[in-house]
C-alpha cells in the first residue's frame, strides 16, 4: 500500500508530518494533486488548542489549497483529470482541515462525494496565477464579510486586524470602489502591507485613535459629542478588547461586522448600544462567495499575491508555522505540497 506525508496534530502545539495511506478514489470521489495550500490564523488556533478530535484521534489540517485532479470517480462528471481545481473546504459537511477526516496539507488530497457536490471543486481560470488558488479560500471570506454589512462605495470603513482576513477585507472593499478604507493594527509590517493596499493606516495603540479617524473620515454627533462618521466597521483580530472598543467609538447607526474568531465572551453595553442604533453581525466562512471571488480574479482587478511573504516546502511544516506565528514578518506563509 503507497503511503503519503500528511501534517496532523496530535495534541497542543504538536504538529508532525505523518505517514498515511495515499487516498482510495471511489467512483463519486476525487483526489487532488495538492499543489499549494496557505497556513490560516485557524491552522495556528487549532495547534495552540490541541486539535477539534481529542488527543487520540490526530487531527489533518490545511484548508486553503488549489491543485489539479489527479483522479476523478466515474461519476464525476463537472471536472476531469488535470483540470486546476481550488478545493472549497466545507462543501458537502466534508470539513477539510476544520475536524473532518482529510487535511489540505498533504501531496494528495481525498474530496469525497464530489460527484454529488460539484460545489466541492471548482475550476480555476487557466489565465489566473497559480498560487492565486489557495487565496480564493480567504479572499472568499473576506467577500462574504462585505457582502453582510453590504458594503457600498459610499461607505467609510474601518478594518481592525491587518492580518490574511483584514487584508483581503480591504482587497474586496476596494472592489467596491470604497476609498475611505482606515486599517488598524499593531504590526508595522502588516500595516505597511495595508498602505501598499491603498488604505490609511492608524496603529491601534494610540491614545488618540478616535481623533484620528475624525480626522479622516469626519465627525458625527452623538448626543453633542463628536464621534468617527466612519460607517462600517470589520473586526478581523480575534480579541476581545479590539470587538469591545469597537463599539465603544463607533458613531451612530454605523455597522460592525465580526469576522475574527474569539476565544472569550465580550461585554456589551445595551444602552449604548440602544443610544446608538449599532447594526451588529457576523461573518462566518462564505456561502456563495467562492464564485464571486474566481469571477473577480478573472477580471484582473485584484492582486492578492502582495500577501505571499514566505513559501516553504511541506517537508519543513514545522518551519513554515513558526514563521506564521512572526506577525513582525508574516503575512500569508504558502506550503509548496509537492516537494
Amino acid at each position: 500500500m503507497q503511503h503519503i506525508p500528511q501534517a496532523r496534530i496530535h495534541g497542543v502545539n504538536q504538529l508532525s508530518l505523518d505517514s498515511v495511506p495515499a487516498p482510495v478514489c471511489g467512483p463519486d470521489d476525487l483526489v487532488v494533486r495538492v499543489r499549494q495550500c496557505g497556513i490560516c490564523g485557524s491552522d495556528l488556533g487549532y495547534l495552540a488548542m490541541g486539535g477539534l478530535t481529542g488527543p487520540d484521534v490526530p487531527m489533518p489540517i490545511g484548508h486553503e489549497l488549489w491543485g489539479e485532479v489527479s483522479e476523478a470517480g466515474a461519476n464525476v462528471t463537472h471536472v476531469a483529470v488535470g483540470d486546476r481545481v481550488v478545493v472549497q473546504p466545507l462543501a458537502n459537511g466534508s470539513n477539510i482541515g476544520n475536524g473532518g477526516g482529510e487535511g489540505g496539507f498533504t501531496p494528495l488530497l481525498l474530496v469525497r462525494n464530489a460527484a454529488n457536490c460539484p460545489d466541492s471543486t471548482l475550476r480555476l481560470p487557466p489565465e489566473l496565477p497559480a498560487e492565486y488558488g489557495a487565496l480564493v479560500e480567504p479572499l472568499a471570506v473576506a467577500q462574504h464579510s462585505v457582502n453582510r454589512v453590504a458594503a457600498t462605495a459610499r461607505d467609510k470603513a474601518v478594518v481592525y486586524g491587518a492580518g490574511p482576513i483584514g487584508l483581503s477585507i480591504v482587497q474586496m472593499l476596494l472592489q467596491r470602489g470604497l476609498s475611505d478604507i482606515v486599517v488598524v493594527d499593531l504590526s508595522a509590517r502588516r500595516l505597511q502591507a495595508a498602505a501598499a493596499m491603498g488604505a490609511l493606516t492608524l496603529r491601534g495603540d494610540d491614545p488618540a485613535l478616535a481623533q484620528q479617524l475624525m480626522a479622516v473620515h469626519g465627525e458625527a454627533a452623538f448626543f453633542g459629542m463628536p464621534m468617527p462618521a466612519s460607517t462600517v466597521f470589520f473586526e478581523a483580530t480575534g480579541a476581545r478588547a479590539v470587538f469591545e472598543g469597537i463599539l465603544n467609538i463607533a458613531g451612530p447607526r454605523s455597522r460592525v461586522c465580526l469576522t475574527g474568531v474569539h476565544k472569550e465572551a465580550a461585554t456589551v453595553d445595551l444602552v449604548m448600544l440602544l443610544a446608538k442604533e449599532l447594526s451588529i453581525t457576523a461573518a462566518m466562512a462564505y456561502e456563495t462567495e467562492f464564485d464571486e471571488v474566481i469571477e473577480i480574479l478573472r477580471s484582473g482587478t485584484l492582486d492578492p499575491g502582495v500577501m505571499i511573504t514566505h513559501h516553504f516546502p511541506l517537508s519543513e511544516i514545522e518551519a513554515a508555522f513558526g514563521a506564521a506565528r512572526d506577525t513582525e514578518s508574516a503575512i500569508k506563509v504558502m506550503i509548496d505540497c509537492q516537494s
